[in-house]
């Protein structure tokens, strides 16, 4: 099989020049780009793909940026994907980011540069200001419940959903709720928090800050809450937490300690992953795996200039057990 060196002496060119062209980077004359693409083809460069890809402008690869895989709700989102992908025949890069804005650019600079085809946000950090500077170099969606029109998106309605879960709460007798979330600062825990002291003023009860629990993420954040519990003077009745894992977490070191759920404090949290259903933890079904197929049709008929609702929203709905 020919190498890059072998190309651009035969091709009459640099190596850069052959590096640019199989990267797809714009600052090539067509006459140049002609002759290596030419070359490639006649010396069978990896089988031809790298030609073909590349005279159709395309590379077949598109980004997945997530903060984790090592997690229910994006291995459920990536899941999805990874199963639409297969049938189109690309093939996913994945930027696992830990939420570093840098490793996000990350992304978005290989956008730039045509080493992939398109951005797929699970979830990010980086502004969204910052963002709209990509807009018009290639599809990008996102997984949030995001008021904009600059981007299409795919998501359940999280204030809605937040909405059921204290609702739900408040209908079983609770007024004092603290609530478990992810990243404070993330587009869809505000939503959340919003709601939280919407409701709290509905109902008239005072709103407690400490009450705000960020960096709540897996199992071993829940057994912290419990932690913090114990250290309140006053102290909520119920729970309303961001993901099953966590809920799995509270209700485990409520337990240790001596706690009842739901007699001591009720716990409702949401995704309904298996956990949930062993543990009878009443949640509020997220569908992931859905969530994640429809994310990446967004970005096909986004490639191919296909119309369609730039704003996907699926459904959720509350499964009762035995945690409120």
């Amino acid at each position: 099989m020919a190498n890059i060196r072998e190309i651009a002496r035969i091709a009459g060119v640099s190596v850069t020049t052959v590096s640019r062209v199989l990267n797809n980077h714009p600052y090539v004359s067509p006459a140049k780009r002609e002759v290596v693409l030419k070359t490639i083809e006649e010396m069978g460069y990896s089988r031809n793909l790298n030609a073909v890809h590349l005279s159709q402008g395309k590379t077949n690869m598109v980004g997945i940026v997530l903060p984790t895989i090592n997690h229910p709700y994006f291995s459920g989102l990536l899941e999805g994907i990874a199963v639409e992908a297969k049938k189109h025949n690309i093939q996913l890069v994945l930027f696992q980011t830990d939420y570093k804005r840098d490793k996000e650019l990350d992304a978005l600079e290989q956008l730039r540069g045509g080493l992939i085809d398109g951005v797929i946000f699970c979830s990010r950090a980086i502004p969204f200001d910052f963002l709209l500077q990509y807009k018009d170099i290639g599809p990008i969606i996102l997984c949030e419940d995001a008021d904009q029109q600059e981007f299409p998106s795919v998501s359940i309605e999280h204030v809605k959903a937040f909405n059921l879960g204290l609702d739900y709460l408040v209908s079983k007798g609770h007024r004092k709720m603290a609530i478990c979330l992810g990243r404070l600062e993330g587009t869809n825990s505000q939503k959340r928090i919003a709601a939280y002291k919407h409701k709290l003023k509905q109902i008239g009860e005072m709103l407690r800050s400490d009450w705000i629990l960020g960096q709540c993420l897996r199992i071993e954040d829940g057994n912290k809450v419990i932690t913090k519990y114990t250290e309140w003077d006053e102290k909520p009745t119920a729970f309303l937490v961001g993901n099953d894992q966590v809920a799995a977490g509270l209700i485990s070191e409520a337990d240790r300690i001596g706690l009842r759920v739901p007699d001591d404090i009720a716990v409702l949290s949401f995704d309904n992953h298996p956990v949930s259903e062993i543990l009878n933890i009443t949640t509020i079904e997220i569908p992931a795996k859905q969530l994640g197929i429809s994310a990446f049709n967004a970005f096909i008929k986004k490639t191919k200039h296909i119309d369609f609702a730039d704003k996907i929203v699926l459904p959720f709905h509350l499964i009762e057990r035995k945690s409120v």
